[in-house]
């Protein structure tokens, strides 16, 4: 399929709202359309707060099962979005904690510092997971939800169930805290708070 067909069934694909109220009915088809149409945001968020690929495909697992088996819990008195990326943070949270309770084997350390690689596209992203890493976790999520997932302020207050304001202030923080981390003071290649 080519990209203008992609765009012309997208347009003509059913939204995430009717798309639920057909899963909850019972429709399969529309279940795995949204699975579907939000794999790629859960898999990165996961990725992204995890930064440990075996526990982000296993956090993305968990949370398109309970996506899937708590359709019917689906109000739609916010976006369907938003409501996947609630049922995301909470199962990347709880994995987080989990973690924080279980000591990572000195093996594990070193074989993903061998796996680096030297490529500098490679390099960059390591920086950056690194310095997002040193963040702590509610200004690291923040990140995340605006710039890797695209979310706009008012949903990333609804997520996260905090003011807007609140949302301004860890990312303006959070931006601070990666330019001081990265050691570049002048910005961050013009993401603006």
């Amino acid at each position: 399929m080519t990209p203008l067909q992609r765009v012309a069934a997208d347009t003509q694909a059913p939204g995430d709202a009717v798309l639920a109220s057909q899963a909850a009915a019972g429709d399969s088809v529309a279940m795995a359309a949204l699975l579907d149409r939000h794999f790629d945001y859960v898999q990165a968020i996961c990725l992204r707060m995890l930064r440990d690929p075996g526990a982000a495909e296993d956090a993305r697992q968990e949370v398109l099962f309970r996506v899937a088996s708590r359709i019917r819990s689906f109000d739609q008195r916010s976006s369907f979005r938003t409501w996947v990326f609630a049922i995301a943070r909470n199962v990347v949270l709880n994995e987080i904690r989990s973690r924080a309770r279980t000591p990572a084997p000195a093996e594990a350390v070193e074989t993903a510092a061998d796996a680096a690689g030297h490529e500098p596209e490679v390099d960059t992203r390591l920086d950056v997971d690194a310095a997002l890493a040193r963040l702590s976790a509610a200004r690291r999520e923040v990140i995340v939800l605006r710039y890797l997932c695209d979310l706009p302020y008012q949903e990333i207050a609804e997520v996260l169930g905090i003011p807007v304001n609140t949302v301004r202030t860890r990312l303006r923080r959070g931006l601070g805290d990666l330019r001081v981390i990265i050691g570049n003071s002048s910005g961050l290649g013009g993401v603006e708070a």
